[in-house]
C-alpha cells in the first residue's frame, strides 16, 4: 500500500508532520493494508491567513478493485486534523469491507427462520 502526501498553500509538510501522518496511518495499514492499493492525504488551509478552525485533512483510500472512499476532518491544527480524519477513515473502511465480506460469504441461516430444526 502506498501513501501519497499532498499539501496546499498554507500547510507546510514538515518532517514531523510527515512522521505523524505515517504513524496515524499505521493502524489503517495493519487492518486493511492488503485490501488497499493507496491512501492519498490532502492537507489544506481552508481560511488562509484568517486563522481559526481551518486545517482540513482529506484522506482518500483506494480499495483493490473498488471505488475510492473518502474521510475528512477540520481542526485548528494539521496534526489533530490528520488524527480525526484517520479515525473516520478507519470507520468508513470497516463498514465498507464489513458489508463486502457479508455479501461475499452468502446468507446465513437465522434461528428465527426455522431451518435449524428441520431434522427433528
Amino acid at each position: 500500500m502506498q501513501i501519497q502526501l499532498n499539501s496546499a498553500q498554507g500547510v507546510s509538510m514538515s518532517p514531523a508532520l510527515e512522521a505523524h501522518i505515517n504513524k496515524q496511518l499505521q493502524s489503517v495499514e495493519r487492518r486493511f493494508g492488503e485490501r488497499l492499493t493507496r491512501i492519498e492525504v490532502y492537507l489544506t488551509d481552508v481560511n488562509g491567513p484568517k486563522g481559526g478552525v481551518n486545517k482540513q485533512c482529506k484522506l482518500e483510500a483506494r480499495p483493490r478493485g473498488g471505488d475510492p472512499l473518502m474521510a475528512e476532518f477540520l481542526h485548528e491544527n494539521a496534526y489533530d486534523s490528520v488524527t480525526g480524519a484517520t479515525k473516520r477513515l478507519e470507520s468508513v473502511l470497516g463498514n465498507y469491507f464489513g458489508k463486502l465480506d457479508r455479501r461475499t460469504s452468502g446468507p446465513r441461516p437465522s434461528p428465527m427462520d426455522g431451518t435449524e430444526n428441520e431434522g427433528d
